[in-house]
């Protein structure tokens, strides 16, 4: 924990495509800046009291995308949060100009295959990977990827992500963040 901070922003939003490691940074970041972390499906979730895939099955794509909306400008006025999005979040209403006007967003860049191991380490299962190859997955991903770029890139930050398999790597990459946004640490030393 930190308790000696400069310019520790009020938000720190991170977007990214599914399996970038913004929940796994969003966590490390709370820790290393002493700031609550809300991951917006959790939040979502939390709050209607059903799961995303029960809210995509009863009110379809784009009733799922107001109430993620709605959530998105409750959650962004809490001060001092760090705040992970889902993928699709940015590309939706004037999602991202919303969040660029609420705080420091951060785009996680990573390849296909970066995000296919992350994908394979997690435990969530998503349905919109179900059934598919990893070829057939590496495609699919790609092509997102593709369509929601033009979201992702207007974050203030664009910030590239390695595999994030050790707690050594998860410490270098917050650490390095931490340090492309500018916030001055007096004690060097945090660990996770």
């Amino acid at each position: 924990m930190i308790n000696n901070v400069e310019n520790k922003p009020s938000r720190i939003i991170i977007l990214g495509y599914m399996g970038a490691g913004k929940t796994t940074l969003g966590h490390a970041l709370s820790k290393v800046l002493d700031m609550p972390f809300y991951d917006l499906d959790w939040y979502i979730e939390s709050r209607m009291r059903k799961t995303v895939s029960q809210i995509f099955e009863e009110r379809g794509e784009e009733g799922f995308r107001t109430i993620e909306r709605n959530m998105l400008h409750e959650v962004a006025e809490f001060e001092n949060v760090i705040i992970s999005c889902g993928g699709g979040t940015p590309c939706f209403f004037d999602n991202m100009e919303y969040m660029n006007q609420q705080g420091e967003t951060v785009y996680l860049s990573a390849t296909p295959e970066i995000l296919y191991q992350h994908l394979q380490m997690g435990k969530k299962e998503r349905p919109l990977l179900k059934g598919k190859s990893e070829e057939e997955l590496k495609m699919f991903m790609q092509t997102q990827l593709n369509d929601r770029n033009v979201y992702y890139n207007q974050a203030k930050h664009i910030f590239r992500v390695e595999l994030m398999d050790t707690r050594d790597k998860i410490q270098f990459l917050a650490e390095r963040l931490i340090n492309d946004l500018g916030i001055k640490k007096n004690n060097t030393n945090t660990k996770l």
